[in-house]
This record gives C-alpha cells, sequence and structure tokens, in this order.
C-alpha cells in the first residue's frame, strides 16, 4: 500500500486497485476482484463507445449521462441550440433498445397530449382511452421549456412514480422509464422557466458545451450516415437495463460518505447565498448517481471522488441562489463548490484504509 497526497488530502494507492474502499463490512457480490461480471461490463462499454461514435467529442456528457440513467434517474440537458442535444438522447435511445418516443413541446400543448387521454371512437360509439406518448421506455423531452407550466407539471407524477392519471385512472409506466429532456436557455425568446418540484426531479442537468476544433472539423469530414443514431443497433434489452441498475444500486457506500453527503446538503440548505437548498431527494440522488459512477468505473464500492464528480450536475440545478448573491454575480455551481471544499472528505481509518 502506498499513500500519495494530492493537494490537502491523502490518497491510498492498493496494489491491485486503483482505490482502497473505504470499509470493511460486506460487498455486494460481484467478483474477487471487486468489479462486476464482465458481460454487464462489456455491454456497457460498447454502449458508450456506439453513442461516441455518432456523438463526437463529448465521451465526459455521455459517461455522465449513462451515469444518471443507471441510477435510476431522469437528465435535463441544458445548452444554446445546435450542439446536439436531441441526437445524443435518440442515439441513447437505440443502443438501450425498448420503445422510444418523442414529444416535441410547444407553446400550444395540453397535459392530455402528454399523459393520454379519452376520445371518441366513432366505429366502436364509446370513448376510449388513447395513451400519451409517456408510455414508452425512454422519452425525449425536446424543448420542454417551450410549453407552459401547466404542461411541464404533466410530467411531475410519471418521473418521480412512474404512472401517469386521466380521468381517474392510474396507469404504470414501462418498465424501465428514463425522461431526457432537453432545453434551451430561458433568454431565448418564448421559453417558460422549469417549476422548482420539477427541476427536484431531474437527476442530473448536464451541459454539451461546443466542440472542440478538431472534433468540428471530424464532424464535418464525416460522412453523413455515419452519424446518424438510427443506424446504431441495440446492445442490450430493457430487461438486461433494469439488472443493471439493480447492480449499480447495490453498490456499497460507507456510512462516512453518507454522513459526508449530509453534510454538504445541510450547508446547502443555510447558506446565506441560496434562497432554497437542496432536498432530501436530492440527497438520495446524489448517493445513486455516486453508486452508479462507481458502477461505471468497474467498481462495488464508492469512494468520495464519486461524490465529487456527481455533485454539481445533481445539487447545482436544484439550488436557487438569493436576489442579493445574484447581483453580486454569484452562482449556484459557484456556491455549491464553496461549500463542498469547507466540508473535510472523509480519511480512510487505520492500515490499509479499513476501520479497526
Amino acid at each position: 500500500m502506498k499513500k500519495k497526497k494530492k493537494g490537502s488530502e491523502v490518497v491510498m494507492i492498493p496494489k491491485q486497485l486503483a482505490e482502497e474502499p473505504l470499509m470493511e463490512d460486506s460487498l455486494p457480490a460481484a467478483n474477487e476482484q471487486g468489479s462486476w461480471p464482465e458481460a454487464a461490463e462489456q455491454s456497457l462499454r460498447l454502449m458508450m463507445a456506439r453513442v461516441n461514435s455518432v456523438f463526437l467529442g463529448k465521451s465526459e456528457v455521455v459517461s455522465g449521462a449513462f451515469t444518471a440513467l443507471l441510477a435510476g434517474g431522469h437528465v435535463l440537458l441544458e445548452d444554446v441550440p445546435g450542439v446536439g442535444k436531441t441526437l445524443l438522447v435518440r442515439a441513447i435511445a437505440r443502443v438501450m433498445g425498448g420503445e422510444f418516443r418523442r414529444i416535441q413541446f410547444t407553446s400550444d400543448m395540453l397535459p392530455a397530449d402528454v399523459v393520454g387521454g379519452l376520445i371518441w371512437d366513432g366505429k366502436r360509439g364509446e370513448l376510449v382511452f388513447r395513451q400519451g406518448p409517456l408510455m414508452a421506455n425512454v422519452v425525449l423531452a425536446d424543448e420542454i421549456n417551450r410549453t407552459p407550466p401547466r404542461t411541464q407539471s404533466a410530467l411531475l407524477e410519471a418521473m418521480e412514480e412512474r404512472s401517469v392519471t386521466a380521468d381517474g385512472q392510474t396507469m404504470r409506466l414501462p418498465q424501465p422509464f428514463m425522461l431526457l429532456a432537453t432545453q434551451n436557455p430561458l433568454r431565448d425568446d418564448g421559453t417558460y422557466p422549469l417549476p422548482e418540484a420539477q427541476l427536484d426531479r431531474f437527476m442530473m442537468r448536464l451541459s454539451i458545451g461546443y466542440p472542440s476544433p478538431e472534433d468540428e472539423v471530424h464532424m464535418l469530414e464525416a460522412a453523413p450516415q455515419r452519424l446518424n443514431p438510427e443506424l446504431l443497433k441495440p446492445v442490450i434489452i430493457p430487461e438486461e437495463w433494469l439488472r443493471m441498475q439493480r447492480d449499480a444500486q447495490s453498490v456499497h457506500v460507507h456510512s462516512a460518505l453518507l454522513a459526508y453527503a449530509v453534510q454538504v446538503v445541510g450547508a446547502t440548505r443555510s447558506a446565506a447565498e441560496l434562497s432554497l437548498g437542496a432536498s432530501p431527494r436530492a440527497t438520495r440522488d446524489w448517493i445513486r448517481a455516486a453508486q452508479a459512477a462507481a458502477y461505471v468505473a468497474g467498481r462495488r464500492y464508492v469512494v468520495p471522488d464519486d461524490l465529487k464528480s456527481t455533485a454539481e450536475p445533481v445539487l447545482a440545478h436544484r439550488l436557487v441562489v438569493s436576489d442579493m448573491a445574484a447581483v453580486n454575480g454569484m452562482r449556484a455551481a459557484d456556491i455549491l463548490n464553496r461549500l463542498i471544499a469547507s466540508v473535510p472528505v472523509p480519511a480512510p481509518a487505520g492500515e490499509g484504509g479499513r476501520r479497526r
């Protein structure tokens, strides 16, 4: 076992693993090396590789999206038009298999256009229920902030409870159910801010950004069909994805890391620069995202870096900056990073990174 200093922290470097698990209690069954079954890991790598083959130069965004979906969450892609938000979602839907539907949100949409409702069947002479586009495994809510809050709120039940209620009847959504939404910045004309209750139901908010000059040249050189997500072949079926989600949720989290996450979230609730801190749902989502990040990395235990890497995409969009802080140019992400830096990170206890 070697110790390597990184800033003010001491990082444990084991002989066979990249990092030492911060625990001694029992671990979920995987294999003796502490990684997941080879077939599941290969499937995950293949899925991300196929998405990266059409969504060029943004492997970190692709990894973040898969992390959120493995954790059972939903993803909000917020960025300027034309950077590939819709293309990314279409590519993810193709490699996952299952049923995919797209909702193009507009200012005149009604909740029934999303959830479904009763329509008159002339042949049968009666009202019949027509399912809405939410009845699918992967749903793309394209430009979600183009529709008024009344229609946006139709997604609240589906996102949290995986069910929809129409005309007094509650129906379960297909499993797995994943909602990936895109939105343009609020300064664009004809957009509506998402309600706080809905933002809190998105596990992650990701920003794509512009491609590097090299990737943009590569994109221009590539034949059009090479960048067509519809040509991607599915890698798994929905049942396999459900199993991978269960595996990700079984990743071990040490109690010290749970306490660390609660302390950071508690700091957002008492910070003077924030008028709204993170909710208990945010804490739960943060832990699940860290578990999924460890799963993507091939580990069956969470380390502090898993929490740090997922903190901003999971927590920042749920925070509301106070008026005074906003006037001073403070952003939620900056305040969050300062709070995280002020909370001590749990260190391995005892020799070899294990408690005694």
